[in-house]
């Protein structure tokens, strides 16, 4: 399992997925899907994305990975989790299959998204990609729509060491003649996204060419964010629930997302936007995106864990009231660790740990490479003790981070 392995566990093919698909009658053909690729921000964007068809009346299923508790995180409709009994009995059903053609966890599980999504006859399925984009299990959709949130540094090891090899890899969802949004755009991959959706005569727009960002403030845990539309001048304000200030950049490609669909008869209405966007946990069960689990001392939750994540992560911090800040860092092997290291706030006492995966980095490793960037703190075998620690020391004004893997916010105890 890739959660647990790491690259070992990766297929480049779709051979696997497509003999599961076909075993079980093509579900994926049998609704209509939103395709969301991205380095950072698809898991947020597909959230949020969902939150809105669901709350504009449409059936709505919700494919994402990994997950924080249960695996039936992954396989959601209108926020309610997939029902326990589908699972057992699809795995039962298909085990001379998998005995066959020895399909990977990923391959197995989205298969299973498209069956369960097909049988409830959903309206739509907004399906976040597990891995890079043209190889994933999930390209075997033609969607109704496609979307890539950003590109950055991460999945070196199976996606390439460039931006340009890792945009080519997300850019393998784009589907002849089916629209592509671009979150965010940077100059390097610009050429390659606007090459690959002419060759494929997909019209593609860029988010943030369309919309942006004026005044944005906090208030009780929400953020209020003014967007202007560059082609009407028209301006809309947003209370959104998922308080990260990268949000922001998240927000526009799902803005212009909505406006695609709407330009193909869906019919969504600002204030169903505006009206969904506020209660996005609480519809979907998104969860570790800026996450507030306490109060004084102030406790967050961020699965940020590759470079681009923990940059935006660093702003956040700079931008957020508190007296000392605790870090409690968790990360695994596979990772630019030194990259991420250099990020990190030095004024911060840390709180190096692990998750209980055979894919983490050692909590006393972890501390000894990030004493070399003069990052100091303890090292301690679980997360949970590690909370339990800082909690020991901090005030009622400081802050306390759980970061760096997504693992690793998975075990908190809250």
């Amino acid at each position: 399992m890739f959660s647990r392995i790491g690259a070992m566990a990766f297929k480049k093919d779709l051979t696997n997925t497509i003999r599961l698909c076909e075993a079980l009658g093509n579900p994926q053909n049998q609704f209509k899907a939103i395709h969301i690729a991205g380095t950072n921000g698809k898991g947020s964007t597909s959230h949020m994305l969902a939150a809105i068809l669901q709350t504009a009346g449409y059936k709505t299923g919700l494919y994402t990975s990994p997950h924080l508790k249960d695996f039936r995180e992954r396989i959601k409709i209108n926020g309610q989790w997939c029902d326990e009994n589908f699972v057992t009995d699809f795995t039962k059903k298909i085990q001379p299959l998998i005995e066959e053609i020895e399909p990977s966890f990923f391959e197995i599980t989205v298969a299973m998204a498209f069956a369960y999504f097909a049988k409830e006859k959903v309206d739509v399925a907004v399906i976040e990609v597990g891995l890079g984009g043209r190889l994933d299990s999930t390209n075997i959709l033609i969607p109704k729509l496609s979307i890539i949130t950003n590109i950055g540094m991460d999945h070196m090891n199976m996606l390439g060491d460039t931006l340009e090899k890792i945009a080519y890899e997300k850019a393998g969802i784009i589907k002849p003649g089916i629209p592509i949004v671009i979150g965010e755009v940077i100059k390097e991959t610009r050429h390659l996204f606007i090459n690959r959706a002419s060759e494929l005569k997909a019209p593609i727009v860029f988010a943030q060419e369309c919309r942006y960002t004026t005044e944005t403030n906090y208030t009780h845990q929400m953020l209020e964010v003014s967007v202007v539309d560059k082609s009407t001048d028209n301006r809309h304000i947003y209370h959104l629930d998922l308080s990260g200030i990268y949000q922001l950049k998240n927000l526009l490609t799902v803005l212009e997302a909505s406006h695609q669909l709407n330009l193909l008869g869906w019919g969504i209405e600002t204030k169903t936007i505006q009206k969904a966007l506020s209660s996005v946990k609480q519809l979907t069960g998104l969860h570790g995106r800026w996450e507030m689990i306490l109060q004084n001392p102030t406790v967050i939750l961020d699965v940020a864990h590759n470079e681009d994540g923990i940059k935006e992560l660093v702003k956040q911090i700079e931008l957020t009231k508190h007296h000392h800040l605790h870090i409690i860092l968790g990360m695994v092997k596979d990772k630019e660790i030194d990259n991420i290291l250099k990020l990190l706030p030095k004024q911060a006492f840390y709180y190096f740990t692990q998750a209980q995966i055979p894919r983490a980095l050692e909590a006393k490793g972890l501390q000894l490479k990030a004493e070399s960037y003069s990052l100091k703190g303890n090292a301690f075998r679980e997360v949970n003790l590690a909370l339990q620690n800082a909690l020991g020391h901090a005030h009622k004004n400081d802050l306390i981070l759980i970061c760096g893997s997504v693992f690793l916010v998975g075990e908190v105890k809250h």
